[in-house]
């Protein structure tokens, strides 16, 4: 037991807690790689990018990672943004209007997107269609992706973004280290509680992503 513990006894099981936090957030940092290389290939394959894939940099901080997820995420609405201003300019005003339309019938979209689809990507796949609609028509998916970028970072910016992502291995000391080097022993349960209130947002946001692009993926 650590001197401390003797004047803050409820230190160990707090240990215990931001270890298990940790994990967590590690969870959902590695799912969102994972998703936002699953929709790069998803871009690549029907919609005619070149995304790169992102890799997890395993020696750097939380806030290192969570900036490689935005820039790749930043790099996919671009290329959203592109396809979205050359359907407007390719379909006449009335189709593209229904395109923005949540009360519309998805098929509906897509037979649309199909008229003119092969003119904006010169060669396309028979699922770059649906996969258009979802991604370009689908004002829902588009904020979810908006809404991650945002929760990712503001985690950067956080108490949490100085942590690095190996130190999540090396036990429960090592993290506690890592974090006594921002606060303060006697701090550490109000870093528990800004801990869980980020974790709370990124499991939603990651969740909502995981489900949308997943849907996307299966077209």
């Amino acid at each position: 037991m650590a001197q401390s513990d003797f004047l803050y006894p409820q230190n160990p099981r707090r240990r215990q807690e931001v270890n298990h936090l940790h994990q967590q957030l590690l969870d959902c940092l590695s799912d969102s790689f994972q998703v936002t290389n699953k929709l790069t290939g998803v871009l690549n394959t029907h919609l005619g990018c070149r995304l790169a894939f992102i890799e997890m940099k395993s020696d750097g901080t939380i806030k290192e990672n969570c900036d490689i997820i935005i820039q790749a995420m930043t790099k996919i609405q671009k290329e959203l943004q592109k396809i979205d201003e050359a359907l407007k300019d390719q379909l006449e005003p009335t189709l593209y209007r229904k395109l923005q339309d949540i009360k519309e019938r998805e098929t509906e979209k897509i037979a649309i997107v199909q008229k003119v689809i092969s003119v904006i990507l010169g060669e396309a796949t028979s699922a770059a269609s649906a996969v258009a609609v979802k991604l370009v028509g689908s004002s829902v998916t588009t904020g979810i992706i908006s809404k991650l970028v945002s929760v990712l970072a503001h985690i950067g910016t956080s108490l949490l973004g100085s942590i690095g992502v190996a130190v999540l291995s090396l036990g429960i000391d090592m993290i506690i280290q890592a974090i006594l080097g921002a606060v303060e022993r006697t701090q550490l349960q109000a870093a528990i509680k800004s801990y869980e209130k980020h974790l709370e947002e990124f499991k939603a946001a990651s969740a909502n992503y995981l489900h949308a692009i997943t849907e996307v993926a299966t077209v």
